[in-house]
């Protein structure tokens, strides 16, 4: 259908330069003429008028899809999982209905991190005024007081947000797998405080005002006629642009333009931005990181800028299929000595969950996530992350005994 619109579209203009060129040389100009415009003519795009609007449901029961009792995304009617191609030919405009049921997902993990989690929204900056842009993260009732344990959960970039570890998963696989959900419940249970970042909501978008360009005919110092012609060219210039953007892209989007969240505007600047404002004022005597993808370049950021405060209040850092590379972030020797004995990164790999693997780089060690699947690493390696956070407080709390041991003893000693 579409491919025969498109031809039908084009069928004049090649019949006009199969007319053109049996005559002479003015009639070449206009075939050279012909053949640009052809030449700017974007099929794709031209296809674009055969899409249905890009207006999608706002709810999940738009959608017809609900979350059953297993945390999977499944039609109210069929039962069936989500399609993708809704619409066969049409990957733009699957594509963009994919973004749309994204948003909502994204909305309702929120609603499942107060609700279902307990947690709490906290806008930053902490010292934003009424109209500037602002953020947000979760923590639960206790993030800033538990004096004992403090867990700190990072995801990756793209379009995920706040208590996600990867859409795709979520949308085609269930909520425990592409949620943070089953690591904050058990954090909770497990008597952690817990805050949540949410590394990705660094701006928000607003529609770009038109600019209305000065008409020519304010010019004074023309003469009447000459600004007349000029102005009769501009108006129909615009008209044939006008008319060719329509004609090029008829469902075109609105232009927006991007407003940065003050010290906010990177996943970098978050991570020091809540370490500043949270982490750092927390009471928790061990601080655990959990950190997907390039929430481990952010936190290996966050060592680099604040080395002394992480090594003083970090016990242990989990990374799942991190991206962060020590010798571009240009991490010193101290930090790399100090990811060795408290950080394990869980990589994607065929090799059975735990099993070591080899490293190019001088940082933490490596161990198979029991994924080769970069999105699900988070998730296969969930009880081998609690795991080891048990045994390095357990380490940390040992390596303690001894050394208050002798410092009543030397106290005894003195008072004697």
């Amino acid at each position: 259908m579409s491919i025969c619109l498109s031809s039908l579209i084009l069928l004049p203009i090649w019949i006009s330069m199969a007319q053109i060129q049996q005559g002479g040389p003015d009639e070449k100009e206009k075939t050279t003429a012909l053949k640009d415009l052809l030449s700017r003519i974007d099929l794709d795009e031209l296809m674009k008028k055969d899409e249905p609007p890009l207006d999608f449901p706002d709810t999940l029961e738009g959608f017809e899809y609900a979350f059953n009792e297993k945390g999977q995304l499944r039609h109210i009617k069929t039962g069936e999982p989500f399609v993708f191609n809704y619409r066969e030919d049409l990957h733009r405009w699957n594509q963009k209905r994919y973004e749309a049921l994204g948003e909502i997902i994204t909305k309702y993990v929120y609603e499942l991190l107060e609700k279902d989690c307990n947690l709490k929204k906290i806008s930053i900056p902490v010292d934003a005024t009424e109209s500037e842009p602002k953020s947000f993260i979760f923590m639960s009732e206790d993030a800033l007081t538990n004096p004992q344990k403090l867990m700190v959960l990072i995801h990756g970039s793209g379009v995920v947000r706040a208590g996600q570890w990867a859409r795709r998963l979520i949308i085609n696989e269930d909520l425990d797998s592409g949620t943070q959900i089953p690591f904050i419940k058990r954090a909770m249970d497990e008597g952690y405080g817990v805050i949540v970042l949410n590394p990705n909501e660094n701006y928000i978008e607003v529609e770009k005002p038109k600019i209305h360009l000065q008409s020519s005919s304010d010019s004074s110092d023309e003469p009447a006629e000459k600004r007349e012609r000029k102005d009769k060219v501009s108006k129909e210039t615009k008209k044939r642009r006008d008319f060719y953007e329509k004609y090029r892209n008829p469902q075109r989007e609105k232009e927006m333009m991007q407003l940065y969240i003050r010290e906010n505007g990177s996943p970098e600047e978050h991570a020091i931005y809540v370490w500043d404002h949270f982490i750092a004022q927390s009471a928790a005597e061990n601080v655990f990181f959990v950190a997907h993808s390039y929430g481990g370049l952010a936190f290996v950021e966050l060592m680099i800028q604040r080395e002394a405060d992480v090594k003083s209040k970090v016990t242990a850092v989990a990374l799942t299929d991190s991206v962060h590379n020590v010798w571009h972030q240009e991490a010193g020797k101290t930090i790399r000595e100090w990811m060795r004995e408290n950080c394990c990164n869980w990589v994607s790999s065929s090799e059975p969950l735990d099993t070591s693997v080899e490293s190019m780089l001088p940082d933490c060690p490596r161990v198979s996530a029991g994924t080769d699947r970069h999105e699900l690493t988070s998730w296969k390696s969930f009880p081998s992350i609690f795991k080891f956070f048990t045994e390095a407080s357990e380490a940390k709390t040992s390596s303690l005994k001894p050394a208050l041991t002798r410092r009543s003893h030397r106290i005894k000693h003195e008072e004697l």
